[in-house]
């Protein structure tokens, strides 16, 4: 990887330490934990369950701004998106914990697979395996 991304997350050529200003995440997921107050034998599916609703209520927006024709710059809509998105991030941090992975991690190794896709020229496509 090259160019300005690469120099904002100051990346590394070190593959485990690549994105390590994606620690932040880390934080994010720390402090997402003190709000997490579903019961503990619910864990895995409780966030599971709440990230699809919320993953719906973002597609439901979208699907509402195609609709009815809206501006995708209408500022009242981006926010409630935004707010959706927020939403799915905090179940994606206490997911992730309750399978004991950093978010950092998953965002290291999703950032390093998305590039291999780039450089293989397998970016488009379907599947898994690419």
């Amino acid at each position: 990887m090259s160019g300005q991304l690469e120099l904002e997350l100051g990346a590394q050529s070190n593959e485990s330490n690549k994105y390590k200003k994606v620690s932040d995440f880390d934080m994010y997921q720390k402090v997402a934990l003190t709000t997490a107050i579903y019961p503990r034998e619910q864990a895995i599916i409780y966030p599971t369950l709440g990230l699809t609703g919320e993953a719906g209520e973002v597609a439901n927006k979208v699907k509402k701004i195609i609709r009815d024709g809206s501006n995708f710059k209408d500022e009242k809509l981006v926010s409630e998106i935004k707010a959706e998105i927020g939403d799915c991030l905090w179940y994606i941090a206490v997911l992730a914990s309750d399978f004991d992975i950093k978010l950092s991690d998953i965002a290291n190794t999703n950032l390093i697979k998305l590039e291999n896709r780039k450089e293989n020229n397998t970016i488009r496509g379907s599947g898994d395996k690419r």
